[in-house]
């Protein structure tokens, strides 16, 4: 019984501690839904660490047969941490969606990037 009650309480914590953040932890995304059927909506939510030198992030969405990018400036420190960006009517492909943080010099912050598959809907269309 002991042992079942540590191992539920270790893994809460696991679950609960939060690991420190390093200079590739500036900025996260989750992108929904990752396979799709075209034409395909995607959402990309960033998060990203506070701080005065933030001054744009980039997300790119790219296939071998498609690109489309969207930018949004940041007021460093005052800037929203989450931002929600939507790519609509994506065609099939493959997709790399990629976000970059930008410093006050144009600089690259950080970056992430996740893949993504747009199936071609029934009867070929």
């Amino acid at each position: 019984m002991q042992m079942k009650v540590r191992a539920a309480l270790l893994g809460i914590l696991m679950l609960t501690t939060t690991p420190p953040t390093g200079a590739r932890d500036r900025i996260a995304i989750i992108v929904s839904p990752t396979v799709a059927f075209a034409p395909a909506n995607l959402s990309v939510r960033t998060t990203i660490d506070v701080d005065p030198e933030n001054r744009a992030v980039t997300i790119v969405a790219e296939s071998d047969d498609f690109y489309r990018s969207s930018e949004i400036p940041l007021d460093g420190d005052k800037a929203p941490r989450t931002t929600t960006f939507e790519f609509r009517s994506l065609p099939p492909g493959i997709y790399e969606v990629r976000a970059r943080l930008t410093g006050a010099g144009g600089e690259e912050r950080g970056s992430v990037r996740r893949s993504v598959n747009v199936i071609s809907s029934a009867g070929g269309r």
